[in-house]
């Protein structure tokens, strides 16, 4: 029997050198976009107790949470699958200003069975969440934020790269409160607008009063550029009046990134339910051309901390960093990853000096050990000429 000792689990992956460097540059350079906005980084645990891990996202989390016991409390534990709700625990349990906070993040998180085919179960997430801010502006922001961070990965609003896709879940939630339906009639229609099912939500209607069927078979197919919100309250507002803060809200947030962003792709989609049993309000994602997922997503997500004991409201989104990577890496120049200045193994003072000297410039130099070949990595090399020690090319 061969040893397959050294393979992976199905899905989780390793990073190698290049790789990593490239993923790295890019960690830092969004946490330091964030931290230019003002957000402060927090660093949560890898595990914590599933009942505060699993708060507020539902089944869908519970489901992709890997638990363990802890065995020195018999309690179970969860190793994370997402860090938002370990942000909302820090915000509400750990940060008591009762003023905005605005928080940022980048770390591994672990899924039990990958989100859809081909993803990672081992993505890096990297995000920015605001919290204690009901308004849209704070939406808008984090919106603008999330734009910034795919930009960084290498594409642009001001050519069409980018697709922001928006929803609200708000405007189902007053179909479904004025449509007063039973439970789990109410359960399958959601369902079947989660999964963009039309034949499956025309079923399930067929017991639904009229007008409302009609309306929710309307929404089922209301999406496109921002003249859908037009139509929207036609269709909508004669059977659910109170749909008409959400519609007014959205055309707000589209209004506002056309004037910050003015070649920007905006598509609404009124029945996007992601996170349905999640998120409070606006639902937001990033699309590029040629890429069948959100590259980054988000939402608000009000109320969340109140198990903590402290209801805040919230916003936020976030991305994998790894996905981003892939395409930070191909619109980079393949020689990003510095060279490396070679010095020979000696322990004289002034050579030790001048390795120092290198280094603190960002130089990456490696002390030659005697039995090393350093091959193609090395480009420069410390030689001494007229007791100075100096970096030449290699030859």
């Amino acid at each position: 029997m061969s040893n397959n000792s050294w393979q992976l689990p199905d899905g989780v992956d390793e990073i190698l050198p290049e790789r990593a460097f490239v993923l790295e540059s890019l960690r830092r350079a969004l946490l330091d976009l964030y931290h230019s906005w003002g957000y402060q980084l927090v660093i949560p645990p890898l595990v914590e107790f599933t009942e505060a891990l699993l708060v507020g996202l539902g089944a869908d989390l519970d489901l992709l949470t890997c638990k363990i016991p802890d065995q020195l409390s018999g309690r179970t534990m969860g190793i994370r699958a997402d860090l938002t709700p370990q942000v909302a625990r820090i915000d509400a349990h750990s940060m008591l200003d009762p003023g905005i906070n605005r928080l940022c993040y980048a770390g591994p998180v672990l899924h039990a069975k990958p989100k859809s085919s081909g993803c990672s179960r081992s993505p890096i997430q990297v995000g920015a969440e605001i919290f204690g801010e009901s308004t849209v502006q704070a939406d808008i922001e984090v919106i603008d934020l999330m734009l910034e961070t795919v930009e960084a990965a290498g594409f642009s609003c001001a050519t069409g790269d980018i697709t922001l896709d928006l929803g609200h879940v708000g405007i189902v939630q007053s179909l479904l409160k004025s449509a007063q339906m039973d439970k789990e009639v109410e359960a399958r229609v959601v369902d079947a607008l989660k999964r963009k099912s039309i034949p499956d939500l025309e079923r399930e209607l067929a017991s639904v009063a009229e007008p409302f069927a009609k309306t929710f078979s309307a929404l089922a197919r209301l999406n496109g550029d921002a003249s859908v919100l037009t139509n929207a309250k036609e269709i909508i507002l004669e059977v659910a009046p109170s749909a008409a803060k959400p519609i007014d809200l959205l055309n707000e947030v589209i209004e506002s990134m056309r004037v910050r962003r003015p070649n920007l792709n905006i598509y609404v989609d009124l029945a996007e339910l992601r996170g349905y049993n999640y998120h409070t309000g606006i639902v937001f994602a990033a699309y590029i051309s040629d890429f069948g997922q959100a590259i980054a997503n988000g939402g608000r997500y009000d109320n969340v901390g109140s198990i903590f004991g402290r209801s805040r409201a919230a916003t936020g989104f976030g991305a994998d960093l790894k996905v981003l990577m892939r395409f930070y890496s191909s619109s980079i120049s393949r020689d990003v990853v510095p060279k490396v200045i070679s010095a020979p193994y000696s322990d004289d003072p002034s050579l030790r000096e001048a390795i120092a000297l290198l280094r603190e410039e960002g130089e990456r130099v490696v002390i030659q050990l005697p039995s090393e070949d350093q091959g193609n990595a090395v480009d420069r090399q410390l030689v001494k000429s007229n007791n100075e020690w100096i970096v030449q090319k290699k030859r």
